[in-house]
């Protein structure tokens, strides 16, 4: 349906102009909070996988029963765990409802592209104003005017419905996993804060309801749950905290990120953010004296190792990486995104002794990282390189085979497709036909991108 079709690229496209941030601890912090909330809602075995956006705002959306999306500024801002578990619940609560599938029915009975392009103006008021931005208001209702406002006002006052239901459900999830939900009502305070002072705000022209009705219609449902005063635990409030300090090294400017964990802060989460923006600003041996102090304070923590070979790798320092990144690995052996860089860090060297434990790490990476080019990437690149070290021919086809169908994934996952089939086709006549890789290469041939309607 045209309707959902548009609302659905705009806020895809958003979210990958602004860039999607991918960080492996950040990332499992995610999953740990997001894990019993799933369960609780019958949704755990639907592969949801939560994106963090590249964005300073708070704010949260899904787009379909698979898909979550997260600002990092809504980590940032979220002083606690339980805010932004919070936030989880609620935007599963819209996937249990279904609310996803009903809201695009609603919007296509409007039938009116000028319908269509007042929701979005309207999205820019809400966005606008709970993110702070000067005359917002008035830049989304200009867009609003015209015609057809009782139509549009139903389509909304609907769309409220779905909020204030996907807030009971969030409770329900909350409650059904023994946690809090006073941190949807901080979360709501910060918001409703925000909105104070914007001008001409129709309640029933917003996709969302004012967060001080929200808060008045939720205060009562939080407050009664036994599990009010339940509290963060401090090993899930540190990892937090890191994790704050973390974006805040990597997406503040360095002078901010230091004004915000100054040198008397000697805090761990402090230091984390220190190091990062002092490697931003002065380069990976300022840096290496606040990493090192990190590994010595917890030698078992798997993401300050990474982050140190993060850093030397980007140095063009990869021989240097591998002992840590190894490290990392040995403490956290599913991180993917880790054994990619290990793995690029060991081909880097261009000792080929390490080919094998590339290709190893790599397609252990794969399984899980389904779609990482990069990770292709790195594959196709092993493989050439085993290829021309091969000396039996049908190694060599073999080995040249596969390189051919990892830089056809590869090319795929770009959304080259051209380039993939030909690297495809190359990867067939190479592979044994009926094999899984000889499948695969098959299925990138036979792809065709889905007809516009």
């Amino acid at each position: 349906m045209l309707v959902a079709a548009l609302i659905g690229s705009v806020i895809c496209s958003t979210a990958q102009a602004r860039g999607i941030i991918r960080d492996a601890e950040t990332e499992a912090l995610i999953r740990d909070y997001a894990k019993p909330i799933f369960r609780a809602a019958g949704v755990g075995s639907q592969n949801i996988r939560i994106h963090i956006v590249n964005d300073r705002n708070f704010n949260a959306f899904v787009v379909d029963g698979h898909n979550m999306f997260m600002h990092a500024g809504a980590l940032m801002i979220a002083e606690t765990p339980n805010q932004v578990i919070g936030v989880i619940a609620h935007e599963t609560g819209h996937i249990t409802g279904g609310h996803l599938a009903r809201l695009r029915s609603q919007m296509a009975r409007a039938k009116s592209a000028s319908l269509m392009l007042q929701l979005l103006g309207l999205a820019a008021v809400a966005g606008g104003a709970i993110a702070g931005i000067p005359n917002a208001g008035q830049l989304g209702m200009g867009a609003a005017m015209g015609g057809q406002q009782a139509a549009l006002r139903s389509l909304l006052a609907y769309r409220q419905t779905e909020e204030s239901s996907a807030d009971q459900a969030a409770m329900s999830f909350l409650n059904a996993t023994k946690q809090s939900g006073r941190g949807m009502i901080e979360t709501f305070d910060v918001l409703a804060e925000k909105l104070r002072g914007v001008q001409g705000i129709n309640p029933y022209l917003m996709s969302h309801p004012l967060p001080q009705t929200r808060i008045a219609q939720l205060r009562q449902l939080v407050e009664q749950s036994p599990y009010y005063d339940k509290k963060d635990s401090p090993e899930l409030q540190f990892r937090h905290d890191l994790i704050r300090a973390k974006l805040s090294g990597f997406l503040d400017k360095p002078e901010i990120a230091f004004n915000r964990y100054p040198s008397s802060d000697t805090t761990l989460p402090s230091i984390y953010a220190r190091a990062i923006a002092t490697y931003r600003q002065s380069g990976v041996d300022a840096a290496m004296p606040l990493l090192n102090k990190l590994i010595a304070e917890q030698p078992n923590w798997p993401y300050f190792y990474e982050t140190k070979g993060q850093f030397l790798f980007e140095s063009g320092r990869g021989a240097e990486a591998i002992a840590p990144l190894k490290k990392a690995i040995e403490l956290a052996p599913h991180e993917a995104i880790v054994q990619i860089m290990y793995a690029q860090a060991l081909i880097g060297t261009e000792d080929n002794r390490y080919l094998d434990e590339a290709i190893r790490n790599l397609r252990q990476a794969l399984v899980r990282e389904t779609s990482s080019a990069r990770g292709y990437r790195q594959l196709a690149t092993a493989y050439a390189r085993k290829a021309h070290l091969a000396k039996a021919s049908g190694a060599k086809r073999n080995f040249m085979a596969r390189a051919s169908l990892a830089s056809a994934e590869a090319y795929f996952y770009e959304g080259r497709l051209d380039r993939a089939k030909q690297q495809a086709k190359r990867a067939k006549a190479g592979l044994p036909e009926g094999s899984p890789n000889w499948i695969r290469a098959d299925d990138i041939l036979s792809f065709q991108l889905p007809k516009k309607k």
